[in-house]
């Protein structure tokens, strides 16, 4: 029934990302493994040739850097990380462009900030030209952009990245390359974990199967893979986690073979600017609702009224996104907010009449419900 399951979902896949981890192409000495990209670059090309749209996020930056610079471990500080970065980035794309060309591809870098998927503007410049290469012998190679990023405008991990990217694309499978077969029933280092080959449904409780192992070069482990498949899935799109340094891995995993997890999407029918709001960026703060006014955003499609609103929390600005949580905590849905975090203060709890009479630009909803999306967090 799996190998059934993973076969008709393999079938239906137009528009692909696939994101390589660091660990996947580095040597032990923290060099990069040419024969490894080389090995991708021919498979990479048997899934352009199916007729299957194609973009790539790919670490490794910073670790080509640190072979390149003699480090021997990954630096702590964020000049040498950003020195490592910007010295390993051209040696990255060089390697890839050199192993694509005897296909008839070349390598297009493009380097992404936070601020890239916050502002619309940017977000849908990025939308288009992955499009636009796609109309190329050109294949897309994204990674953050770690020779400028700081706190502010940092996505955190290329797994995050990869999730986003897809979401963007609104791409039917993203595929996450790790040093691990998968998810497992405990951690790697436990010769009686046990590969969990299909998740129907993402639960909660899958983040209690995490270990504490985490990888010597990369910035994450299987607890921002899970959250990259949390934002993946829930807007529709399927993932799958295996082992990239498995032979022939892109081949086998699009042949249906029973290898790594498949996870099902599960948010059919969500539109490209509802991604954008519900699955980008971390919202800028909290809108605390009470009982009916949550039933009305999450069960009734409702926009939410000032009158539901029992708190604001955080600093924010109007037009960003926030987050809506019941007055436990739990989030159920992120929207769009027309008023700053000292006017969503002021008129908290208030009927529409009133705050007409007290506010000079008074927006009837504090967000409209074409702005609004309830979220998978609370499901």
């Amino acid at each position: 029934m799996t190998l059934d399951r993973r076969r008709e979902v393999l079938k239906n896949v137009k528009t692909l990302v696939v994101k390589v981890g660091t660990n996947v192409l580095s040597t032990d000495d923290d060099r990069l493994d040419s024969d490894r990209i080389a090995s991708l670059a021919e498979q990479l090309h048997r899934i352009c040739e199916s007729g299957v749209n194609l973009v790539m996020v790919s670490s490794g930056a910073i670790g080509a850097g640190m072979g390149l610079l003699g480090l021997k471990e990954r630096p702590r500080d964020l000049s040498h990380l950003q020195a490592a970065a910007a010295t390993g980035q051209a040696h990255l794309i060089h390697i890839y462009d050199k192993a694509f060309r005897p296909y008839g591809y070349h390598a297009a870098q493009l380097l992404l900030t936070a601020n890239d998927f916050k502002n619309r503007t940017r977000y849908l410049n990025v939308r288009n030209t992955l499009r636009t290469l796609g109309e190329y012998s050109v294949i897309p190679i994204i990674n953050e952009n770690d020779t400028i990023s700081t706190s502010e405008i940092k996505l955190g991990d290329n797994d995050r990245l990869a999730a986003m990217v897809a979401g963007l694309i609104q791409a039917d499978l993203l595929i996450i390359l790790s040093v691990v077969d998968g998810l497992l029933t405990g951690d790697p280092t436990n010769p009686n974990s046990q590969r969990i080959p299909l998740v129907e449904r993402f639960d909660e409780q899958l983040l209690s199967l995490v270990g504490s192992s985490k990888s010597s070069r990369g910035t994450g482990g299987m607890g921002t893979k899970l959250e990259a498949v949390r934002t993946a899935t829930a807007v529709g799109t399927n993932v799958m986690i295996a082992d990239g340094k498995r032979t022939n891995v892109l081949n086998e995993l699009l042949a249906g073979a029973d290898i790594g997890t498949l996870f099902l999407g599960e948010g059919d029918g969500v539109s490209a600017w509802k991604r954008w709001i519900g699955y980008t960026l971390p919202p800028k703060g909290r809108l605390v609702l009470d009982a009916g006014a949550r039933r009305a955003v999450e069960e009734l499609g409702r926009s939410l009224l000032a009158i539901g609103v029992v708190r604001v929390e955080g600093d924010f600005a109007k037009g960003e996104v926030v987050s809506l949580v019941d007055q436990s905590g739990a989030e159920f849905a992120r929207g769009l907010t027309n008023y700053d975090n000292l006017a969503a203060r002021e008129i908290a709890g208030k009927r529409t009449d009133e705050i007409a009479r007290e506010t000079s630009v008074p927006y009837a909803e504090v967000i409209h419900r074409d702005n609004l999306v309830v979220t998978s967090l609370a499901k």
